[in-house]
């Protein structure tokens, strides 16, 4: 098997695994934490697609390039995961909208990491 999951940085793997949980329910898999219990590494699963988070305190989500990750995550209900995110704390960057053939919006998580939450549409032909 062959495939490729993001593997991305935050300041608190502990406080992401949070957020990802409330914001698109996603299930750790698998979890790694220091001596003291403190939560470092998780692969994390959202209906099937996997991504996995480590602590790094030197991530900083307020400076300018920083963090380098642009997720595209696909799901049924679009709207409904994207109402979640921001209930859960993202902040909304693009509403929710048809375009490129996609019903797609765009949030930032509270880690500065950029998400389009969509699905393709059936026609296909929205711009």
């Amino acid at each position: 098997m062959t495939g490729v999951a993001p593997w991305i940085l935050v300041r608190d793997a502990g406080e992401a695994l949070a957020f990802y949980r409330a914001a698109f329910g996603a299930v750790d898999i698998e979890r790694h934490q220091d001596g003291a219990g403190v939560l470092q590494v998780a692969q994390l699963w959202i209906g099937g697609a996997d991504f996995w988070i480590q602590t790094d305190t030197d991530v900083d989500p307020e400076a300018a390039g920083s963090p380098p990750v642009h997720m595209i995550l696909s799901v049924d209900e679009p709207d409904i995961v994207f109402a979640r995110a921001l209930a859960a704390g993202a902040r909304e960057i693009n509403p929710m909208d048809d375009a490129y053939g996609w019903r797609i919006g765009k949030i930032a998580d509270p880690f500065g990491h950029v998400w389009e939450i969509g699905r393709p549409l059936e026609n296909g032909n929205a711009t």
